[in-house]
């Protein structure tokens, strides 16, 4: 099973201990026993050529997986003709820079408050993603996969059925799960194996199984209110969910290869580490359960 485990930017504590340049983050994730990595470029695409494939080549070196978070300024459901050209600029951007690195897939927020007529934006975002995959592909960019994440807050455009939708738009446009952001918005609702399970079923009934086996997660714990999320915590902070062990063990069971990228709040990377032994704690107890029927690890 090629799972995967990283971080969303860089953690506190990779600054505490001296480091400057994010051209250290894949050494240093390895190090810890990490294999992925989720560039952010949240606050615009700054990140110039020469770095970005130097990065790339630091990830390749040691066995990292990229990503790219685009900037949080995309709003797909936009009547603005200046913010649609925005939002195309900075979408086509971060998959510029996702080529340079060599990242695998672009995760990106659909933007913006659903309004009054929630159908209707929907359909706009659908419409103006359909006119930047089209820019994309005349730019030779089609290969990297563009991913619309689940958001947190209710009156934000980004349901899971929203995003699923979406989705439906181009083969290489795939779903990034944050299973933190739906625990949110469906207020706590993320407490067993059997809710993580249909999260995943709707996945596959929308767009396929391969789908689901190589999902982009998004996995941290978040603080919500009535209106959905209010701030990512860490593990530390042991009253907010979701908790991993359910999806652990679906990713066993279901045979899943996903990319698991922790936005915990300035420990990432800790928290991932956190996930991953997790993971590993399930899937050694699911071998020794087997017995001499069990799978060879890997």
């Amino acid at each position: 099973m090629d799972i995967k485990f990283g971080a969303a930017g860089n953690s506190n504590l990779f600054y505490e201990q001296g480091n400057k340049s994010s051209l250290k983050m894949p050494a240093w994730l390895a190090e810890m026993g990490l294999n992925a990595y989720e560039y952010q470029c949240v606050r615009g695409v700054r990140i110039k050529e020469e770095f970005a494939r130097k990065l790339g080549e630091e990830a390749r070196a040691h066995n990292i997986s990229l990503s790219i978070h685009a900037p949080y300024y995309i709003n797909l459901a936009t009547e603005d003709p200046q913010v649609k050209e925005k939002t195309k600029g900075h979408i086509i951007k971060s998959l510029r820079a996702a080529h340079w690195m060599g990242a695998l897939t672009v995760v990106m927020h659909p933007g913006g408050g659903a309004g009054k007529d929630r159908a209707a934006a929907h359909q706009r975002a659908k419409d103006l993603l359909t006119e930047v995959l089209k820019e994309a592909r005349e730019e030779g960019l089609e290969h990297i996969r563009l991913a619309p994440e689940t958001m947190g807050k209710i009156n934000q455009l980004g349901s899971l059925d929203e995003i699923l939708d979406l989705c439906t738009v181009a083969e290489n446009v795939v779903p990034c799960i944050d299973f933190g952001h739906l625990h949110a918005v469906t207020q706590g609702s993320l407490k067993d194996k059997e809710s993580f399970a249909h999260i995943l079923d709707k996945v596959s009934s929308a767009l396929g199984e391969e789908t689901v086996k190589k999902l982009h997660v998004h996995f941290s714990p978040v603080e919500f209110t009535k209106g959905g999320e209010k701030k990512h915590q860490t593990t530390l902070e042991k009253e907010f969910g979701p908790d991993f062990t359910p999806l652990a063990e679906l990713i066993i069971e279901r045979k899943m290869e996903p990319v698991i990228i922790c936005e915990s709040n300035g420990r990432q990377a800790e928290d991932a580490l956190v996930y991953k032994r997790i993971f590993e704690k399930v899937r050694d107890q699911s071998i020794k359960d087997l017995g001499p029927l069990a799978p060879e690890r890997s």
